[in-house]
């Protein structure tokens, strides 16, 4: 990392640097006090932070809390195949891990975020065949995970499945979907939901997609209060979110026996869902 900085941003050069992730995807690094770099470690998650780099500048000044839009660019090089970026430093600890203070102010915060986020995206949008599509196309996915279920949730869980894959598909413009937003990818800091991070996933269609975050952080009254701050979700956008919180959860207790934070999540959600 030091020496592509050193060829392609010399003035960040010098600053201290520190490994914070070392993942499956990307390579993460503190720079000094304001700054990270992200680096690839595989083709799929180039284009990920492709993605960011192309999308996140256009979005970044409407939204009404900091995402992490690059500050720098960095161009592949013979030794080093794949872009890479030099985003802002964000304080904070994930919702995951640091739940908000006050849950139902929290719920307005990421309520009025999504509003802003969810306006009708270029047609140029990245396409994610596994989000903002129609709920029904999950159903495998579902009926596969519910069998791992307990015997005693499934028919509750089916049958909430079932009445969210009924409910009338979306029919407006594809919006700008942040397309990956649960509690790990939601930054808390002094108490507070403070930045929304990795937008690799960002995407178009449906925004019950998104809004099936709801059901990670929220009890049903904080729901509420997150439905109100979002202004737009009609009864059948609601029902497919409830149907999305299902299937993700079962993503996320199914591919996540190495994971435990992520299981929390799947295990929270599901429950919330079932509720």
């Amino acid at each position: 990392m030091r020496r592509l900085l050193d060829e392609q941003h010399p003035d960040l050069a010098g600053r201290p640097v520190e490994v914070l992730a070392n993942g499956w995807d990307n390579l993460v690094c503190r720079l000094g006090e304001e700054f990270l770099v992200r680096l690839p470690r595989r083709a799929m998650a180039a284009s990920l932070v492709a993605h960011e780099q192309r999308w996140l500048p256009e979005l970044a000044d409407r939204l009404p809390l900091p995402v992490p839009a690059p500050v720098r660019f960095g161009r592949p090089t013979a030794q080093y195949p794949w872009p890479w970026s030099v985003v802002p430093f964000f304080p904070g600890r994930t919702a995951a891990r640091s739940e908000p203070d006050d849950p139902e102010s929290a719920a307005a915060v990421l309520g009025f975020f999504l509003q802003a986020l969810h306006v009708p995206a270029s047609s140029a949008a990245p396409v994610n065949r596994a989000r903002g599509i129609p709920l029904a196309e999950r159903a495998k996915g579902v009926l596969t995970g519910l069998a791992h279920v307990d015997p005693g949730d499934r028919a509750t869980a089916l049958q909430i499945w079932e009445t969210a894959a009924a409910a009338p598909v979306w029919d407006g413009p594809p919006v700008w979907l942040h397309g990956d937003l649960h509690p790990a990818n939601i930054l808390v800091d002094c108490g507070r939901i403070s930045a929304v991070i990795d937008f690799g996933d960002i995407t178009s269609g449906d925004p019950a997609t998104d809004l099936s975050v709801a059901w990670m952080l929220f009890t049903a009254e904080q729901r509420a209060t997150f439905r109100r701050a979002y202004g737009h979700a009609d009864d059948a956008t609601w029902a497919r979110a409830r149907g999305w919180a299902l299937a993700l959860s079962l993503v996320f207790l199914s591919h996540s026996a190495d994971n435990p934070l992520m299981r929390g999540i799947g295990e929270r959600t599901f429950h919330a869902v079932l509720e």
